[in-house]
């Protein structure tokens, strides 16, 4: 049985909402108490995901121009990168639990991605 279930349409929905908290949260959280790079990293990466996003080639794009495969690629390093920063760069407290749950989170997504089927025409 294959658990994988987000499909590129479900994914496309989740985007925009995850880039705008990217870049909300760490001013509601107060995040940067540890490292001001806790504070910037996340409004950093909100903001090229949400220019991700609309460069790719799904429902939601506006200028569809990197292939999805591509975005799930970055997505997968946002994951690692979430996931080592509060090592790097010594994150405490909150800061490295925000880290550790969107680490959590993306990679989750990424991991139960739902391959698309290949469409063959038959003449």
């Amino acid at each position: 049985m294959d658990i994988r279930f987000i499909t590129k349409k479900i994914h496309a929905y989740l985007d925009y909402p995850v880039a705008f908290a990217l870049v909300g949260l760490p001013v509601v959280l107060s995040l940067g108490n540890s490292s001001p790079v806790a504070f910037w990293l996340s409004i950093v990466v909100g903001i090229a995901a949400f220019g991700l996003t609309i460069l790719t080639d799904h429902e939601l794009g506006v200028i569809r121009v990197l292939p999805y495969s591509f975005h799930l690629l970055v997505d997968g390093a946002v994951g690692l990168v979430f996931l080592l920063a509060p090592f790097a760069f010594s994150f405490t407290g909150i800061d490295a639990w925000y880290y550790w749950a969107n680490a959590a989170a993306v990679l989750a997504v990424v991991t139960l991605h739902k391959p698309q089927q290949l469409m063959v025409q038959v003449a």
